[in-house]
């Protein structure tokens, strides 16, 4: 013993027990180094294993060792823990590359009735076959390994993510007739601010369907929220649906106004019901443009026909190309009507659905808001 707190006294110098002091009394160091500061230094008190060990509520070979560290690398470098080789890795790089390949086909194309892989599924299928295919390391494969080495590579093959692929082979050509308008919303917009009058009388409107909006009925009253008991309104997973409703709604751009009908489905009578609603809405001089996507009710026979018996240039559509709804700006209202107003609704009846849908409509139209198209539009002709 005494040689070890000899050995351990030399090697110190009066910095080194300065630094061991603060590091002891540290609450921002990690707890290993905080504790073997606290061996060697009680250590120089008490050259007794048994008795700082006793002493600091840890086993006495946990002192023996660090005392040994501290006189073989020095006080400070045996706080910190000594790198270990660790075990031998036995899973090969060409197991791990055949791992993350079969990853990247999907578990049906293997014969499994699973869509996609789970790690489970993906473990079970290389502990099965990895050794078929030259690769013995696997037939002991777990799920967690598995997890790790698709960590790695950064696979997650368990999971979808969506894209919108281009099946329009003028999408940019109709997107870029799509900006001119709103590009011609934004100079009509920069007259109106000069001046009252037009020279030109347009309405610009942004048209679309929110179909299948459901008219859900609770089957208990809901109960109210209530301070130190619950937070939010509480309400019965039980419910009664009524049916659905279809929301064709128009924003007009220069001025932020929706125009909008209810009803139950969404063809070309609906379709048309509404054109004859913006017909009324402006006067007859104008010239009324809709940006709309290419719904069959749109371009059907029935709709055609009723355009013609117009007057000519009374209406002019822009339709958005194929998958390309995105560019339509009465998308994003309808986005926060239904976050809005068609959240966690109940009704009593699709009558009661439709009231409230126009009630919600008549409130923003209380506030209108114009929409104001920006992404790309300097590119616009």
């Amino acid at each position: 013993m005494a040689r070890w707190r000899q050995a351990v006294e030399l090697a110190m110098t009066d910095e080194d027990i300065e630094r061991l002091v603060a590091i002891s009394r540290s609450r921002t160091e990690a707890a290993s180094r905080v504790e073997r500061a606290q061996m060697l230094l009680t250590y120089r008190e008490n050259s007794s294993f048994f008795a700082v060990g006793q002493k600091l509520g840890v086993h006495h070979q946990t002192v023996q060792r660090c005392v040994e560290r501290a006189v073989a690398y020095g006080p400070l470098a045996a706080l910190n823990d000594r790198p270990r080789p660790g075990k031998e890795p036995t899973i090969t790089p060409d197991a791990k590359a055949w791992l993350v390949s079969l990853a990247c086909d999907k578990a049906k194309e293997h014969g499994y009735p699973h869509e996609l892989w789970t790690t489970r599924l993906l473990a079970r299928h290389a502990r099965e076959h990895g050794p078929a295919a030259g690769h013995e390391c696997l037939a002991n494969l777990v799920q967690g390994t598995v997890c790790k080495i698709l960590g790695q590579e950064e696979i997650k093959p368990h999971k979808v993510r969506y894209y919108l692929e281009r099946r329009d082979a003028e999408f940019e050509q109709k997107m870029a007739e799509v900006l001119c308008v709103y590009r011609e919303v934004q100079v009509l917009k920069k007259a109106a601010a000069k001046s009252n009058r037009r020279d030109k009388p347009v309405a610009i409107v942004s048209y679309d369907e929110k179909p299948g909006i459901q008219a859900i009925a609770t089957t208990a009253p809901d109960l109210p929220p209530e301070p130190g008991v619950h937070a939010t309104f509480a309400r019965d997973h039980e419910y009664k649906r009524h049916g659905t409703l279809s929301l064709l709604a128009g924003i007009d751009l220069l001025t932020g106004k929706v125009h909008a009908l209810v009803r139950d489905r969404h063809r070309s009578r609906e379709f048309i019901e509404f054109l004859k609603l913006l017909d009324a809405a402006y006067p007859a001089r104008t010239a009324i443009k809709l940006i709309l996507d290419n719904h069959s009710a749109h371009i059907s026979r029935e709709t055609r026909a009723w355009l013609a018996a117009q007057p000519a240039g009374r209406f002019e559509f822009t339709f958005t190309p194929k998958h390309g709804s995105w560019l339509n700006l009465v998308e994003g209202f309808f986005s926060k009507f239904a976050r809005s107003v068609l959240r966690h609704i109940r009704v009593a009846s699709k009558q009661e659905l439709k009231e409230r849908i126009m009630a919600g409509i008549e409130d923003v139209n209380r506030y209108p808001v114009i929409h104001t198209w920006s992404y790309k539009l300097a590119e616009a002709a």
